[in-house]
C-alpha cells in the first residue's frame, strides 16, 4: 500500500486518505482529507456572510437551477423527500400533531386562510404559522419569508433566555 505525507499534520498516511487531484504528480492533494475538511471549516466559520452570500449566487445560477429541477422529478428525489419528511416528523411530533389538526379544520371549514400574508405591506401567499404548537388552531399568517423570520427570532429569543 502506498502512503504519504501530509504536509499540514505531518503524518505518514495511506493514499486513499488523500483527496484525487490531477495536477499533483502522484494524483493526489499534499493535504490529507482530515486537514482539508479541518481548514475548509475554519474559513466557513470564519467567513459565514461572505460564504453565504457565495452559496446563494452559486445556487441561482441558471445550470444549477435546471439540474435541481430536473433531480426532483427523480425517484432518488422522491425517496429522500419521504425520508426527510419521516425524519422531521418524528423529531417533532408536536408540530405535526398542529399541522394535521389545523389542516383538518381548514377542510372542514372551521378555520378559513387569510388570503395574503399578515405583514401590511405583503401580497405573498401566505403559510400557517403557529406561536404555541400546544394551540393548534391559533395561527398567524404569514408568507414564506416572514414565516422564516418569526422562527429565527423565535430561536434568537429562546437562545436568550436559555444563557
Amino acid at each position: 500500500m502506498t502512503t504519504k505525507r501530509c504536509f499540514k499534520c505531518l503524518r505518514e498516511k495511506p493514499l486513499q486518505d488523500f483527496y484525487r487531484h490531477a495536477q499533483m504528480g502522484d494524483g493526489h492533494l499534499n493535504k490529507c482529507k482530515e486537514c482539508t475538511k479541518k481548514d475548509v471549516l475554519e474559513h466557513r466559520q470564519n467567513n459565514l456572510e461572505l460564504v453565504r452570500a457565495y452559496d446563494r449566487m452559486r445556487g441561482s445560477m441558471p445550470h444549477r437551477m435546471a439540474a435541481a429541477k430536473e433531480y426532483q422529478q427523480t425517484e432518488a428525489f422522491a425517496r429522500s423527500h419521504v425520508a426527510a419528511a419521516k425524519r422531521w416528523a418524528e423529531k417533532h411530533p408536536e408540530r405535526r400533531k398542529a399541522s394535521h389538526l389545523l389542516n383538518n379544520a381548514v377542510r372542514d371549514g372551521r378555520v378559513i386562510p387569510w388570503p395574503v400574508c399578515a405583514v401590511p405591506e405583503c401580497h405573498d401567499r401566505p403559510q400557517a404559522h403557529h406561536p404555541d404548537y400546544s394551540r393548534p388552531l391559533d395561527v398567524v399568517w404569514l408568507c414564506a419569508k416572514h414565516h422564516a423570520e418569526a422562527h429565527t427570532t423565535a430561536r434568537i429569543a429562546e437562545r436568550q433566555l436559555a444563557a
